[in-house]
């Protein structure tokens, strides 16, 4: 079990991909806003930060600076679509969103989540 801050900035993605990770046995916390995201950081000591694919790249990396900064010890996960291609390349890892392979999300986290930072 890990510790997620789920971020993004489309509200029925962020819910979904709650509730998969919850299923996996993660505890998740979702912000989609600078300042609740900059609040969890310095609320919670997170293992991994996922990074939503439908974020536009300038979001995506204000959101990247803004977890270096307050939530130095987490991984960062950067979801992508299949038309998209990263946007972080300093983040930890990467994964394209494909609706035929539900596991991967799962996966993936826990997967960073022991690697340790």
């Amino acid at each position: 079990m890990s510790m997620v801050l789920n971020t993004g900035v489309y509200p029925p993605l962020l819910e979904t991909r709650r509730l998969v990770l919850e299923h996996a046995g993660h505890i998740v916390i979702t912000r989609a806003q600078d300042g609740e995201i900059v609040k969890a950081c310095r609320t919670h000591q997170f293992d991994v930060v996922v990074i939503g694919q439908s974020a536009p790249p300038p979001v995506k990396r204000r959101i990247f600076r803004l977890v270096r900064m307050h939530c130095q010890s987490a991984k960062i996960l950067e979801l992508t679509s299949p038309d998209s291609g990263k946007s972080l390349e300093d983040a930890d890892s990467w994964l394209e969103i494909h609706p035929m392979q539900p596991t991967a999300l799962q996966e993936r986290v826990a997967s960073l989540a022991s690697e340790g930072r």
